[in-house]
């Protein structure tokens, strides 16, 4: 099974789009919520993070964090699983 990806996006954000530039690199599929143009998108984003900056990545229901978090996910592997295959996430064991 496929993980779900959410990526909170608005506009304009360059870090928003380097998230999205990130996966697509590595072939992850992703939902993108912008906000901008989905504002019933900010009481979710609320819900599932308690947060309001962007980008937000939400993966299987787990926030995971920003941009920061997300680059950070892809330089210590845990995103290398993550893929079309449709291997799950794998929490830092950090």
């Amino acid at each position: 099974m496929k993980p779900r990806v959410i990526v909170y996006t608005t506009d304009p954000c360059r870090r928003c789009g380097n998230a999205k530039t990130l996966l697509e690199a590595r072939g992850i599929a992703y939902e993108e919520v912008n906000l901008a143009k989905d504002p019933d998108g900010r009481a979710e984003l609320r819900r599932c993070t308690g947060l309001q900056s962007f980008p937000q990545i939400v993966i299987d229901g787990e926030a995971i964090g920003g941009y920061d978090d997300l680059a950070a996910a892809a330089a210590d592997g845990r995103l290398d699983d993550l893929d079309a295959r449709g291997r799950g996430w794998q929490r830092s064991q950090a």
